[in-house]
């Protein structure tokens, strides 16, 4: 089977598919591209994005050793996924951020994007038949530590890549 007909897996370069958020306030439309291991979003002088209105240190985006970005609200606000819930099963009070997470620090609203061919999410453009169905794993990610990448936070560990693969090679 060719590549074209398998499709392709979301693994990229360390960094890659031009991660940035969206950041919306009535009028105000701006646009923040993600270049540190780790952004402070805030109305503090030491954060990356600062914005008035907000906590002096209301978010934090780390870049991990998996080449994911994780948001950690310090301050309140609401987010596309459960983060009390991701903090009591998981033990991790993050969100791992994939094109479309949405969260809000006051007023403000942000959108999270990552070219498709880099986010990590799901491969082959998606699963096929909606969620419940079987999707093919794709290979496990790039040791991207070993190149001397390990991001501002350790990288959770990675689940075994032990489902069939359903469609076949």
């Amino acid at each position: 089977m060719n590549t074209q007909e398998r499709g392709t897996t979301t693994h990229a370069e360390w960094g890659a598919g031009h991660p940035h958020l969206l950041i919306t306030l009535e009028d105000t439309h701006l646009v923040h591209e993600i270049t540190e291991d780790e952004t402070r979003i805030g109305s503090g002088a030491d954060c990356q994005i600062r914005l008035e209105g907000i906590d002096p240190v209301h978010a934090i985006i780390r870049h991990d050793g998996h080449d994911d970005y994780d948001l950690e609200m310090v301050g309140p606000g609401q987010t596309s996924a459960n983060i009390a819930k991701a903090a009591e099963e998981e033990g991790r009070p993050v969100e791992t951020l994939h094109t479309g997470a949405r969260f809000t620090a006051g007023d403000w609203r942000f959108v999270f994007v990552r070219d498709e061919f880099a986010d990590h999410g799901r491969p082959y453009g998606g699963r096929l038949g909606g969620e419940g169905a079987h999707q093919r794993r794709q290979p496990p990610r790039p040791d991207y530590e070993s190149e001397g990448h390990t991001g501002a936070i350790p990288a959770p560990p990675t689940p075994p890549q032990t489902a069939p693969d359903v469609f076949g090679d």
